[in-house]
């Protein structure tokens, strides 16, 4: 047996380089996603014109509790989409959402009435929706710092919301474009029905 443990290390005939040993993830992402915040890498991206546009809407996601698995593979997949896209010469731009109204949202604030001893029944409609409502944008913030961190690049100081109310008038007056359309189709089949002599 040796006396002394040789150290392999100088047996080894590695390249003399600067980078560290340890990477060091956790501690060097954040300062890579503020240097690409800084340098405005999405909108360094669209300086080039005359580019054919390619532009994904998010599918979104409800704005009611803090990000999983199943945000991150969505994300992930969006974003090789996007940066396919923006590969083959196209003017990719990925355009996030959120999701503010329905079912997931106000069972979360029911929850919170349960808990302390509330009824929603019990709550003026008014104070529920506001209520929802701040408990979305609230949950916007926290998911759009979340989606940041997989270093996905988009309009993020810009998303579409469909709690905003620009965004809540436009589907109102869509919807009520579809029903008189429908409303017309009706009328006129019931006019030639009633108007067909019967024998």
């Amino acid at each position: 047996m040796c006396a002394e443990t040789p150290d392999y290390k100088d047996t080894l005939r590695l390249p003399k380089t600067d980078f560290p040993m340890r990477a060091g993830l956790p501690k060097r992402e954040p300062d890579w996603l503020a240097r690409w915040e800084k340098i405005g890498i999405y909108d360094r991206l669209r300086e080039k014109t005359g580019r054919a546009p390619f532009t994904l809407h998010d599918g979104p996601p409800y704005a009611n509790g803090h990000l999983h698995i199943g945000h991150g593979l969505n994300k992930i997949l969006k974003d090789m989409v996007v940066r396919s896209q923006q590969m083959m010469g196209k003017d990719a731009r990925y355009i996030p959402g959120w999701d503010c109204h329905g079912l997931p949202i106000e069972w979360k604030i029911e929850e919170q009435y349960r808990k302390k001893g509330q009824n929603k029944d019990d709550v003026p409609v008014v104070e529920f929706r506001r209520e929802c409502r701040e408990f979305a944008e609230g949950w916007i913030d926290i998911q759009r710092d979340e989606f940041k961190r997989l270093g996905v690049p988009g309009t993020w100081e810009n998303p579409y919301i469909t709690m905003d109310y620009h965004a809540e008038a436009t589907i109102a007056a869509e919807f009520q474009k579809f029903l008189m359309l429908r409303l017309r189709s009706f009328t006129r089949r019931s006019a030639r029905c009633w108007a067909t002599p019967r024998l």
